[in-house]
C-alpha cells in the first residue's frame, strides 16, 4: 500500500520550504525590528486550557489526544452508554493540539506573570491544528505569526502594528489595503439604532458584505430580529464612502447620541493621524466601517488587510481587546496584536511571482567532480566560497559530466565550477555560466570577488 498524510496536511518540498523560510524570517525580522521578543508553546495544552474558549463550534474542531497507557481510564461497559460525548472526552483525553496561538500565550502570560516585564511585546511563528473539513486554501495543519503587546493601553501600540504591517509587505513587494474599523464605533451604532444587545448580530453580518453583497446582509439582519426600520437606519453606515477624514465626520454627526461610538471614532482618528503626520505608509490605509472580525473579544481597534493585485481573502488581521487573560482569572489585561496569514501571503506571493532570486535557487554554485585529486584541489575552493556567505556544493561522485549538468539544470543552479589538469597547474578553475553558457577562467580571488557580486 502506498504511504499517504493525512486529509488537510501538506508536504513540503526543497523549493517550497525556501519560499515559505522567505517569508517566515521576512516577517520574523520586522518584528524584531519593533522589539518584539520570539516565544513558543507546546504544540499541545492541558485540554482543560483549550476548551470552552472558542464557543461550541470551535471545541468540536479541537484536535484531542488520547491518553496514554489504559486510555479508558476505568470507565465501566455502562459507562459507555452512560456518558454524554463531552464526558467520555473528557475521561479519555486530558491533551488537545492548540487551535490558535492566543489562547495559549494567554496562558503563558497568566502562568509566567511574576517573570514577565510589562508592557510584553511577544511575537509568535508556530503550526496550529483544527479538525475542520478541508477544502482548498483550508487546511487542519497551517502557521500562524503572531504579534500582540499586553498590559498597555496607549494607542501607539495600534501605530507601530500598521507600521509593521505597512513594512512586511513593502518587504514583500505586495501592494495592500489596511483597513482598520473599531468594535466601539460599532457598538454605537447598535446603540443609536435602540439595538444594543444586537451587536453581535449587526457585527457578524456586516462583516460579510463583501463575500454576500449588501442584499443578503440586509436579509441577515431582518433574520437577527432587527425591525426593517433598524436597517434602514444601517444603509447610510453600511455604504459610507468619501476620504477617511469625510468618513470620521460623518459617523461623528451620526453617533453624537452615543459616547461608546465617539470614543471609537476619537481612537481611530489618533491612529491615522499619528500615521499620516509621519508619512511613513507606502501603502493605502482606509477607514472601513463594514469590517467587524469575528471574534468577539475584540473591544477597541480592528485591522484586515487585503492584497490589491489578487482575489483572495484577508491575509493579515487583528485588533484591541481588554481581558485576553480574564478567561485564566487574570482580569483587566489589555493588549492588541495582529496576525500573518503565512499560508495565503505564500499564494499571493507565487500568484504575483515576487520571490527574489536567491530564494529560487538552493545551491548558487556547484562544483564539478572529475575524480580524487580534482576534488582534494577543489574543497579548499569550496570552502573559501561557503566562508564568503556562497551557496555551495560539490557533486559527491565521480561520474559522468553529463550527468552532473543535469543535476546542476535539475536545481536551477546557476553556476557551475570546473577544474581539470590545466587548472589544476595554473591554479585556477573554470567557471560555466549555466543560463548564458559562457565559460571563464578565473584565479580562486577572481572567483570569489565574481560570484559574491553576482
Amino acid at each position: 500500500m502506498k504511504p499517504g498524510i493525512p486529509k488537510g496536511t501538506r508536504d513540503f518540498g526543497a523549493a517550497e520550504m525556501a519560499r515559505r523560510n522567505y517569508i517566515f524570517d521576512t516577517i520574523r525580522s520586522v518584528y524584531s525590528l519593533y522589539g518584539f521578543s520570539q516565544i513558543e508553546t507546546p504544540a499541545m495544552e492541558n485540554l482543560s486550557t483549550l476548551m470552552g474558549k472558542y464557543g461550541e463550534e470551535g471545541d468540536k474542531l479541537l484536535f484531542k489526544i488520547l491518553n496514554s497507557g489504559d486510555f479508558r481510564g476505568g470507565i465501566t461497559a455502562d459507562g459507555w452508554t452512560g456518558k454524554t460525548l463531552g464526558q467520555l472526552t473528557t475521561a479519555l483525553c486530558e491533551k488537545g493540539l492548540r487551535y490558535d496561538l492566543t489562547v495559549p500565550f494567554a496562558r503563558y502570560v497568566v502562568q509566567h506573570r511574576e517573570e514577565l516585564q510589562l508592557p510584553f511585546r511577544r511575537y509568535q511563528i508556530q503550526p496550529v491544528w483544527r479538525a475542520d473539513r478541508p477544502q482548498k486554501g483550508r487546511y487542519r495543519e497551517f502557521y500562524q505569526c503572531d504579534a500582540d503587546v499586553v498590559g498597555s493601553d496607549s494607542l501607539l501600540n495600534e501605530v507601530e502594528l500598521m507600521q509593521i504591517v505597512d513594512t512586511v509587505f513593502r518587504r514583500f513587494g505586495i501592494r495592500v489595503c489596511i483597513k482598520i474599523n473599531n468594535r466601539k464605533i460599532l457598538a454605537g451604532i447598535a446603540e443609536i439604532i435602540g439595538q444594543a444587545d444586537k451587536i453581535a448580530d449587526i457585527t457578524v453580518a456586516i462583516d460579510k458584505l463583501d463575500k454576500i453583497g449588501l442584499e443578503n446582509v440586509n436579509a441577515e439582519l431582518l433574520k437577527a430580529g432587527i425591525t426593517e426600520e433598524n436597517v434602514q437606519k444601517l444603509q447610510p453606515i453600511i455604504r459610507l464612502s468619501g476620504s477617511n477624514s469625510d468618513k470620521i465626520e460623518t459617523m461623528r454627526h451620526s453617533l453624537v447620541c452615543s459616547e461608546t461610538g465617539l470614543k471609537g471614532i476619537e481612537e481611530v482618528e489618533y491612529v491615522l493621524t499619528m500615521l499620516e503626520a509621519q508619512g511613513s505608509l507606502h501603502n493605502e490605509i482606509e477607514l472601513d466601517l463594514t469590517l467587524a472580525r469575528g471574534l468577539n473579544y475584540y473591544t477597541g481597534c480592528i485591522f484586515e488587510v487585503k492584497a490589491m493585485d489578487v482575489q483572495i481573502g484577508s491575509i493579515t488581521g487583528g485588533g484591541r481587546y481588554d481581558n485576553l487573560t480574564g478567561i485564566f482569572g487574570m482580569p483587566g489585561l489589555s493588549g492588541v496584536g495582529i496576525s500573518f496569514g503565512a499560508d495565503r501571503i505564500y499564494d499571493v506571493l507565487n500568484q504575483l511571482d515576487l520571490y527574489p532570486e536567491e530564494v529560487r535557487t538552493a545551491t548558487q554554485v556547484m562544483f564539478v567532480n572529475f575524480g580524487e585529486s580534482e576534488t582534494r584541489y577543489l574543497m579548499p575552493v569550496v570552502a573559501r566560497l561557503r566562508e564568503n556567505g556562497i551557496r555551495s556544493e560539490i557533486y559527491p561522485d565521480t561520474v559522468k559530466m553529463k550527468k552532473q549538468m543535469q543535476y546542476a539544470n535539475a536545481k536551477a543552479i546557476p553556476y557551475v565550477v570546473l577544474a581539470g589538469e590545466n587548472e589544476m597547474e595554473s591554479h585556477t578553475v573554470t567557471l560555466k555560466n549555466m543560463v548564458s553558457g559562457e565559460q571563464t577562467q578565473l584565479s580562486i580571488e577572481q572567483l570569489v570577488a565574481c560570484l559574491c557580486g553576482a
